[in-house]
């Protein structure tokens, strides 16, 4: 067994980045897509021992972050119905929308509650039963199959007053869209917690049809270095393959039980993306079966056209277009205690990582 310690070994790590500096031939652009790489690259100073050659950037892998401002103000028009109880995680409370955000909403009386286990609704609803309890979910192939198995769960118990506003996505298609645009990509880091979900299998058409070389990697420190040494090595080799370096946790057909209950509540849905706008069949919708979970369908609402902020170019940090710094709201107005933009709110975000290692990097 290998301890945490062993990724963070200083030697090896050395070793890696000698090896990475001997076959870095050419100039390559890879992208990281999951929130939680994005803040190990920084945390590390990672770009800072690579060769100038080699250029890392962001993606979008912060749920909280690609998540529309259209989404958002529909959970802030449901969380203002009379009785409406709004059940969410930490990071989304401060998302803003078109007008307010859930955490102006709370403090103008709405009830908002924080939650930290999805179960935690379940005994709300059951508590409040007079109450719609309206849960905003958001994530990826990650979390999609906790939410099914608790709506499951609720259709078991009928328990009938929990509805679910659902903006999961799924990996593959923003993926495609990434490699259709105008950023040339030569390889990708690819999302370790997603994948212990997915597999592998959803990355083979980025190596088979686009020619882009895939990585799934862990992300300690080793784990990302050798990653960056594997992708060279496709590049290199112009041998575009999937390759699994986070294998401790990550196995080919990935966890074909967790992928079952998401396909036993949800099928895929087109979605709006921040930054992307409308991409086919990248969300969740619920089947017809579990429509009485659906809180879009059986609470209809409108909401008002929404624009991002005035200056906010979280957008384009989130298609590689442009890094955070090059914002001219970034670590002046747009900061972590005062964040205009999504890409500064979630723990996850690419501009919470610059700004919170900016002196390391």
């Amino acid at each position: 067994m290998r301890y945490i310690d062993d990724y963070r070994d200083g030697l090896l790590m050395k070793e890696l980045v000698g090896e990475i500096r001997k076959i870095s031939v050419s100039p390559v652009v890879l992208m990281e897509v999951c929130g939680s790489h994005t803040m190990a690259i920084h945390k590390f100073g990672i770009q800072s021992l690579l060769p100038p050659a080699i250029r890392l950037v962001s993606g979008p892998g912060c749920p909280v972050c690609v998540s529309s401002m259209g989404f958002v103000d529909k959970a802030i028009a449901l969380s203002r119905m009379d009785h409406a109880i709004t059940v969410t995680y930490g990071d989304l409370i401060r998302v803003p929308g078109s007008e307010s955000s859930l955490e102006k909403e709370r403090s103008n009386g709405s009830d908002i509650r924080i939650i930290y286990s999805l179960l935690e609704a379940l005994v709300i609803a059951k508590n409040n039963p007079e109450h719609p309890v309206i849960f905003p979910a958001i994530g990826f192939e990650t979390t999609a199959p906790a939410t099914a198995a608790v709506v499951k769960k609720a259709a078991k118990e009928e328990i009938h007053n929990f509805f679910v506003l659902s903006a999961h996505k799924i990996m593959s298609p923003v993926l495609k869209a990434l490699v259709d645009g105008p950023l040339k990509i030569d390889g990708f880091l690819a999302p370790g917690h997603v994948s212990a979900i997915t597999g592998s299998s959803i990355y083979q058409e980025l190596a088979d049809k686009y020619g882009r070389c895939v990585v799934i990697s862990g992300f300690e420190p080793v784990d990302i270095f050798q990653s960056i040494r594997m992708l060279i090595n496709q590049v290199n080799s112009r041998q575009p393959r999937v390759e699994i370096e986070y294998s401790r946790v990550v196995k080919p057909e990935g966890n074909p039980a967790a992928r079952r209950i998401m396909n036993e509540v949800f099928e895929p849905a087109d979605e709006i993306w921040r930054g992307f706008g409308n991409i086919p069949l990248s969300g969740l919708k619920f089947r017809k079966e579990y429509d009485r979970f659906d809180a879009e369908k059986i609470f209809p609402v409108k909401v008002p056209e929404f624009h991002e902020p005035a200056g906010c170019r979280c957008g384009e940090v989130l298609r590689g277009m442009i890094d955070p710094t090059a914002c001219s709201l970034f670590a002046v107005s747009c900061t972590p205690d005062n964040p205009i933009g999504a890409c500064m709110i979630s723990s996850e975000g690419t501009c919470a990582a610059y700004y919170k290692y900016r002196k390391l990097t």
